[in-house]
């Protein structure tokens, strides 16, 4: 499909797609940025492209990579698709649906690279005897998804993870203070130690709901570098708590938008990923 860069709309194959400015961000690697490091004015923040590492931020205080937050933005070209058809405000809920799966599907995929406990041993193939690596059963990951919207984004964590153990957390946002309050919980009162968590919010807008989310966790046993977080975007306010508050966890997201406005919602974003899951957009009105 071509693109003429000179027009704001781009023409998408099934569907209008809106015009999308990138006036305010730059490109990091595959990673779209806030123009300026005053996003995250007091800890270093990580961005990798690939396998490679590059530092955006001024550091404040010496880090190694245990001690930080790293934010993962792949580059794989699929991602961008299905971000793209994410933020298409034309886009139905039931492509939207399987869009935020498909993106799912891949952040889980990346996430788990070089995370995943394994055994060796030798099996018998019809040719001959073969040196295999299995994942190992006995240490499944733990896979929270924060209501609702994470449900679409997990809906194909168990085709990825051979082992899995899902809870869930429901959080609901006060629209004027912006702040969470938990209203469904079933975590265990401790996690064994070791146990590795998945931890999946499509929207890392303000923080308040993911910097909850790892509360919980902590006081249940689980170390920052046990969590991974999956997300379909994310914004500085979140990812700069993140970092203050939780070193050593690593995000896993789509893309990286510049801000947030006031009443919390990511700019340019995809709207109220929730409400586009399961259509209901216009309830209230």
């Amino acid at each position: 499909m071509a693109i003429n860069a000179t027009k704001p709309m781009l023409q998408a194959p099934h569907w209008p797609t809106p015009w999308l400015s990138s006036s305010r961000t730059y490109l990091l690697g595959s990673s779209f940025l806030p123009r300026s490091s005053s996003c995250f004015p007091h800890k270093k923040i990580a961005v990798a492209y690939g396998n490679r590492r590059r530092r955006f931020l001024p550091a404040m205080a010496s880090a190694t990579s245990k001690d930080r937050m790293l934010v993962f933005v792949p580059p794989h070209p699929l991602i961008k698709h299905w971000v793209s058809v994410l933020r298409n405000e034309e886009t139905p809920c039931a492509v939207f649906k399987n869009a935020m799966a498909e993106l799912g599907r891949l952040l889980i995929y990346e996430a788990s690279r070089d995370w995943l406990p394994t055994i060796s041993g030798e099996i018998q193939t019809p040719m001959g005897v073969a040196s295999v690596e299995f994942i190992d059963p006995r240490e499944p990951v733990v896979v929270i998804p924060i209501l609702r919207a994470g449900l679409a984004l997990i809906e194909h964590a168990s085709s990825i993870l051979p082992a899995t153990r899902t809870y869930h957390l429901g959080f609901k946002r006060d629209e004027t203070t912006l702040l969470p309050s938990l209203y469904w919980s079933n975590l265990p009162q401790k996690f064994s130690e070791g146990t590795r968590v998945l931890l999946v919010d499509p929207m890392l807008a303000t923080g308040g709901t993911i910097v909850a989310a790892i509360d919980l966790l902590k006081d249940r046993g689980v170390k920052n570098r046990q969590i991974k977080i999956v997300s379909a975007i994310a914004a500085p306010p979140a990812l700069q708590k993140l970092s203050l508050q939780f070193p050593g966890v690593h995000v896993y997201t789509g893309i990286i938008d510049p801000e947030v406005n006031e009443e919390g919602f990511i700019i340019p974003g995809l709207g109220d990923a929730g409400d586009r899951i399961f259509g209901t957009i216009d309830q209230d009105s």
